[in-house]
């Protein structure tokens, strides 16, 4: 098929590869030239592991193409994916003016039947918008063109998001439209080699919930865990301990209850307060999914509290290193990243820190972190260690899991430790000397 991508950003970018390795003709458009000139060379503007390769040779195929103008190219294409995206807007809501502006553009240029297909987080009702808007500009323009409006939300995780396309544990396909729910079964039936029961149809707003509530689902047990986690602090229970005795049950299981820092990300807080908001706007108030956010934003802060409390409010005379910068391993995005919140916590105390990350320093650099005074960055995760009061661990990087800690308690001016991620042994280090501080055991 021929396909028009519309937005570069993570969710296009990676959508529009795929499709492209599939076999199909993929042009992906931005307004963005100076982005767009980059993907032409094959330079990606994001991290994410198997995705550079995939572009390149698929440029190299001519099945994968990049453009700054969408007229050039819906003429030529079977369907448009909107995938810009859907900040936050400042009540809370999802804001759809990209979105809407890009609909506006396909209603402006369109002069045969096309599939435009909803692939960015939007809340329900959104198709519906899209629909109208298109359908006002044609008017303008005097034309009767058939189109049907699609929504077909992504499932991406950060660090895995190829895998994730190539081999989707579902696809969900909204549609009003019979014709057009068989399109897209066409579309995606290489994904689906032995079976195409993973590939889910139903109408467009139940799609469009879907996507939201399955954010919010995981946020859930997120949030549920790390709350857990301050009650056995309380009563002197070990919350790893705990997690392994629930996660055994198959009914709960061991997949997002793990205790942290927090959830970040550009999915979990934006799709948990947008869920709220609909639900809101329609009269209900969402208690539960408004306590998820509550827990996750006090959550955030339990490491720099532990660091306070062992070092005092005045932190002017410490230095602390931080192993970790993105919100999760395997990716650059440090969006709602629990170490901002944290360097931000102890840096306005006084403390300077070191900080390491392998993917995540320059985004921290030029955008996070950049009004942060006493922020330092490292090539490597021993190099923060020298000199520094204590070793915090944020992120769970592989190259994290099991580190040198003779070398570390060598570099550090005292065998100090705080987990964000619970990753060590508590036993085996306090054996060996260390002062370590876990997240729900005392």
């Amino acid at each position: 098929m021929k396909l028009t991508v519309i937005g570069t950003g993570y969710v296009g970018l990676v959508s529009g590869t795929c499709f492209a390795e599939m076999g199909n003709k993929v042009t992906c458009v931005d307004i963005d030239q100076d982005k767009i000139e980059k993907l032409k060379k094959g330079i990606i503007p994001i991290y994410e592991p198997g995705l550079e390769p995939m572009v390149l040779r698929n440029i190299e195929n001519k099945t994968l193409f990049f453009d700054s103008e969408l007229a050039n190219h819906l003429d030529d294409s079977d369907m448009a994916f909107i995938a810009v995206g859907t900040p936050m807007g400042e009540d809370g809501s999802a804001d759809l003016k990209y979105v809407l502006a890009v609909a506006t553009e396909i209603g402006k240029t369109i002069t045969k039947p096309i599939i435009v297909v909803d692939k960015s987080t939007v809340p329900v009702g959104t198709a519906d918008k899209v629909r109208e808007t298109i359908s006002k500009e044609l008017k303008k323009r005097n034309l009767e063109i058939e189109f049907s409006v699609v929504s077909n939300p992504e499932f991406l995780k950060e660090g895995d998001a190829i895998s994730d396309f190539m081999k989707p544990d579902r696809v969900v396909i909204g549609s009003d439209d019979v014709s057009t729910t068989e399109k897209m079964r066409a579309l995606y039936a290489p994904f689906f080699r032995s079976s195409m029961d993973r590939l889910i149809t139903m109408d467009v707003r139940s799609a469009e919930m879907t996507k939201y509530v399955a954010n919010a689902m995981l946020a859930t047990k997120i949030s549920f865990m790390n709350e857990v986690a301050n009650i056995c602090e309380l009563v002197g229970a070990d919350v790893n301990k705990v997690r392994i005795g629930i996660g055994s049950d198959s009914r709960i299981g061991y997949s997002f209850i793990y205790p942290g820092s927090g959830y970040g990300g550009s999915c979990f807080p934006k799709d948990v307060k947008a869920l709220q908001r609909t639900a809101e706007e329609n009269g209900y108030i969402p208690k539960l999914i408004k306590a998820v956010e509550d827990v996750n934003n006090e959550q955030k802060l339990v490491i720099a509290k532990k660091v306070i409390d062992r070092f005092g409010e005045n932190l002017s005379n410490f230095t602390f290193s931080v192993w970790g910068l993105a919100f999760k391993p395997e990716t650059d995005d440090m969006r709602e990243a629990p170490a901002i919140y944290i360097i931000k916590e102890l840096a306005k105390r006084g403390a300077k820190i070191n900080a390491y990350d392998p993917k995540a320093m320059q985004e921290a650099k030029e955008f996070y972190l950049k009004n942060i005074d006493g922020v330092s960055y490292f090539d490597s995760k021993y190099e923060t260690l020298k000199d520094s009061d204590a070793m915090i661990l944020l992120t769970e990087w592989k190259e994290f899991r099991s580190p040198d800690f003779d070398e570390i308690k060598k570099l550090l001016k005292a065998p100090i430790i705080f987990d964000g991620r619970n990753q060590y042994n508590h036993a085996k280090l306090i054996e060996s000397g260390f002062e370590y501080f876990q997240i729900g055991k005392k």
